[in-house]
């Protein structure tokens, strides 16, 4: 009986390690098939270099899950990162876009506001420009008036200095005394 149980105990071995052979690895281990009953009753102790590795495997599990995590960290705060980076951005461009509206707006309306200065400074100008010639051609209106007073004054002197010059001669030929003669009281 023992030769017996030997043999289907090797043969079970044979067919679990057939069976891991055949079946393709996969990378996240599931659940565990259940051996078939006859594997049950026989079941090898494991050697301390299949515990060793097993642990080793699932030390290597292990680091592969942190890296992971690791990674999937790293990934999660990349896009965080990214969609900041894109918020600012559109942040800072719709900001550019308005002050360049702002500084467009100030162009136009100190343009405007000059312009209009620039109107106005001409009719000033305009203006000055008439008052001056008006004031030019008042001054040379009284230029004339004083001009012909002073041809008056010196017209109606010319005739007074004649008159009196006529009268004197008369009072001369006739020897008579003026008689508003206010110079020469004594006389």
């Amino acid at each position: 009986m023992a030769e017996g149980d030997t043999t289907k105990k090797e043969e079970a071995e044979t067919k679990t390690t057939e069976a891991a052979a055949a079946a393709p690895s996969n990378p996240f281990p599931t659940a565990p098939e259940k051996p078939p009953e006859e594997s049950k009753a026989i079941v090898p102790a494991p050697s301390t270099e299949v515990v060793e590795a097993k642990k080793s495997k699932s030390r290597n599990s292990l680091e592969r899950d942190i890296a992971l995590a690791k990674l999937d960290e790293e990934k999660r705060l990349s896009c965080i990162k990214a969609w900041e980076d894109n918020e600012k951005s559109k942040a800072i461009n719709k900001a550019q876009k308005k002050l360049s509206a702002v500084d467009s707006w100030e162009k136009k309306k100190k343009a405007a506001a000059e312009s209009k200065l620039r109107e106005f400074e001409e009719q000033l100008e305009k203006k000055k420009a008439e008052y001056a010639e008006q004031m030019k051609n008042q001054i040379a209106e009284v230029h004339k008036q004083a001009e012909e007073k002073k041809a008056m004054v010196q017209a109606k002197k010319g005739e007074e200095v004649l008159e009196i010059e006529e009268k004197s001669a008369k009072f001369r030929a006739t020897g008579n005394v003026p008689k508003k003669f206010l110079g020469c009281l004594s006389c």
